[in-house]
């Protein structure tokens, strides 16, 4: 089972935050679920940010040339944390 941990920092995009994956960390997961990614690239994970675990998806960015990770408002609120913050995240690859 892989696991990560990186700070990532938050963003904004229309009504969506994301935390963007730090560069080594994407390729590595590349590297890990290639072949068996999801619709559009992604990759099933859990999350810890703060006090909430969670299990959502990584999506591809083009743009970025990296993964990213959307974060509810819910998550956000409870971790008191926005967009333009860096967040330490804890991350578990589903189906690896």
């Amino acid at each position: 089972m892989a696991e990560f941990a990186f700070d990532a920092p938050l963003f904004q995009e229309n009504a969506w935050v994301f935390a963007a994956v730090p560069f080594d960390v994407a390729d590595e997961v590349d590297e890990l679920t290639r072949g068996r990614q999801g619709g559009f690239g992604s990759v099933r994970v859990e999350v810890t940010l703060g006090p909430t675990t969670w299990r959502t998806s990584f999506f591809p960015d083009r743009t970025r040339g990296t993964f990213v990770l959307p974060v509810k408002k819910a998550v956000r609120t409870a971790a008191g944390v926005g967009p333009g913050d860096t967040v330490p995240v804890a991350v578990r690859l589903l189906d690896v």
